[in-house]
């Protein structure tokens, strides 16, 4: 059963940081496209960011230079290192993963980010 555990959200002040973590089971990260989704009220699920299965990574032009997103091999793990944290960032956080464009996509259960001001 392929499964993505997500943690790490949480509440923050405006400028603070906060690390997103993904653990996945069945799949391997290294052989997937890795990417994280958010989902706020009001607005559509945008995508934040992306690991390709070569290493290579694309961000939003809203996150760009703010958060990074890595891959731990070894503990079959994503991160998405968020900082500089604005309101506007505030957003259900989503793990989502595929190894080719033909495969299922699967998703993590989502964790909470909250921004204060």
């Amino acid at each position: 059963q392929v499964q993505l555990v997500e943690s790490g959200g949480g509440l923050v002040q405006a400028g603070g940081s906060l690390r997103l973590s993904c653990v996945a089971s069945t799949i391997r990260v290294n052989m997937n496209v890795m990417r994280w989704y958010r989902q706020s009220p009001g607005k559509e699920r945008e995508l934040v960011a992306t690991i390709e299965k070569g290493g290579n990574t694309n961000y939003a032009d809203s996150v760009k230079g703010r958060f990074t997103i890595s891959r731990d091999n070894t503990k079959n793990t994503v991160h998405l290192q968020m900082n500089s944290l604005k309101p506007e960032d505030t957003a259900v956080y989503y793990c989502n993963a595929r190894r080719f464009e033909w495969s299922p996509n699967y998703w993590g259960q989502g964790t909470q980010v909250t921004v204060s001001s």
